[in-house]
Parts: structure tokens; sequence; C-alpha cells
């Protein structure tokens, strides 16, 4: 296997992969000419996408299931970690990136101006299907709520990590929603992330979700690591508006049911929806709240899940 002498630090590429046997060869090849070893992650697909990368002489982490791109990135950060890598660079395995710009990608972690260096495919003149820019925008506009490090592109998997950054952060997204929750796990423990420009070869639609439930999956995903960092800002405060919004309607239909005899049966169901969808809110946000503090003092523990690896 071809390795590079451009770096200094070891690079290893680590590539998810979902049945992309027609993808596969051509891009662990290409890559093998920029890094020092190449990983990966078979997602549990049913064709010959981990035979044809192991055959070319790469680690294989193979899924005896599919778990999703979250939970493959886990894998192959923890393999990556095993082999003593400085620096990790993620591409997709469908041909999507360019692998000669890897060096672009990673050269702001050797340099130590980032411990992320995040691919935008918005810093190019980059042909993005419509339905795609606009989702992304989306996404990418609720995830740098309340970051000063904002990025143009958060769905990219075309990243470079430094060791610092695969060893501090948090893979809890097993879904195609880990590119956001990446970020925001980053930013929360400090991480420097910087944008570098990336081309991007789409051809015919190679997502193998439709769009909508992409978006939906990303967005449940960006609510869901939210809500668990910050449970009385998400949860908490929407669950007191509720419960105030119950009562007033409850004092009021006290008080023109005192004054005039009517019982107004929509500010009833108001009231006790109000009260009720508050409470439980609000309970819920404070449970989550014990629950991160609890564990927080137990960082360090991890779960496991059936991984075979083969080199």
């Amino acid at each position: 296997m071809e390795t590079s002498t451009v770096f200094t630090a070891p690079i290893v590429a680590c590539i998810p992969a979902y049945n992309e046997e027609k993808y596969i060869a051509k891009v662990v090849l290409a890559t093998s000419k920029y890094v020092d070893k190449i990983i990966v992650c078979d997602d549990g697909s049913d064709d010959m996408t981990a035979d044809i990368a192991q055959s070319l002489g790469v680690t294989v982490v193979r899924h005896d299931k599919r778990l999703g791109k979250g939970a493959a990135l886990k894998s192959l950060f923890d393999a990556s970690k095993k082999v003593g890598a400085d620096v990790v660079v993620t591409l997709d395995g469908d041909g999507q990136h360019n692998p000669k710009e890897i060096p672009d990608v990673v050269q702001p972690i050797l340099a130590g101006k980032a411990d992320i260096s995040v691919g935008s495919r918005f810093r190019r003149h980059n042909h993005v299907p419509r339905h795609r820019a606009f989702g992304n925008s989306i996404i990418t506009s609720i995830t740098n709520l309340r970051s000063t490090q904002k990025v143009t592109d958060s769905t990219c998997g075309f990243r470079a990590y430094s060791n610092r950054a695969i060893r501090e952060v948090d893979i809890r997204e097993n879904g195609m929603g880990v590119d956001s929750q990446i970020l925001m796990d980053a930013r929360a423990k400090k991480l420097k992330i910087v944008e570098t420009g990336v081309s991007v070869t789409y051809g015919s639609d190679t997502s193998t979700y439709h769009p909508t439930r992409l978006f939906a999956k990303i967005i449940m995903a960006i609510v869901r690591y939210a809500s668990e960092e910050h449970p009385l800002l998400i949860l908490g405060v929407p669950g007191l508006a509720f419960l105030l919004v119950g009562l007033t309607y409850g004092a009021l239909l006290l008080h023109i049911y005192d004054t005039t005899g009517l019982f107004i049966l929509s500010y009833a169901l108001l009231a006790i929806g109000g009260v009720i969808v508050g409470l439980l809110t609000t309970l819920i946000s404070v449970v989550l709240f014990a629950m991160k503090n609890f564990l927080n003092r137990l960082r360090g523990t991890s779960k496991d899940h059936n991984v075979i690896v083969s080199d």
C-alpha cells in the first residue's frame, strides 16, 4: 500500500462505508497516496464492501448489522486511537470527496491552528443540489446557535481531527446527525474549529435516505444533544412557559365562572393542557439535568458494540 511522505505526523484516514462496493476501491487507492494508514468501517453492508477494502490491505472494522454513520465513526475513532494516530481525516466511501484535497484539510491541524478542520462545500464553487443546500443552511444555522465558532457546512463528512479532538469528542449520535453533534460537543469542550473549502461530486443522489427523512433525522439529533446538554434551557424554560399559560387560563376561567357563571370549555382545556405539559416538561428537564451531572462524574466509561477488526 502506497504511503505519503508529505506529512511528518502519522495520518490515519477513517472511511465509514455502507454498501459502497462500486466506489470503495477507488476511494481507498486515491486516499492511500496522502495518508499513512487507512481504516474502513463496514457498517453492516450486505455487499462486497468489506472484502474489497480488506483485499487492498487496509484495516477493516465490521459491524455485524447496520448501526449508522455515528456508530461507524465511533468505531473508527476507537480503532485510530489504538494505532496511535496523531491526525485523523474522515471522508465518505461513496466517492463524493476528493482525496487529493486531504493535504488542504489536514494542514490546519498540522500547523496547530485547529483541533478540527471542517470541509466546506460552500467555500468553493460546487454544484450542490438545491434541496441539499437549503436543508444544510437550516441545519447549520441551528448548529451555529450560541457559538462564536460558526461554520458554513455543519454536515460535511470530509474533516480532519487532532489527537486531542479524537480523544475528547464524545460521539453520542449513532445516525446521520453525528457531524453536527460532533461540532456542538467540540465547542462545549473548547476545541478550536476552522473551515477549509473542499469540492464535492454528486452525480446521482447517493444518499440512502430521502432528503426529508434525512433532514428530520439530523434536526432530531441536534435537538436530542441540546436537550441532554442544556435540559433546563431547552426543556425547562418552555415547560415553565406552558405552566404559566395553563395557570393563566385557569385563573381566567375561575374569574369568568365566578362573575358570570359561564364555564368556557376551551379555557378549561387550555388550562389543564398547559399545566400538565408544563409540569411534565419541567420535571423531565430537572431529571435530565440531574442525570447529566451524574454522568459527568462517570465520564470516561464507554458503551461497547459488536465489531470485528481485521487487517
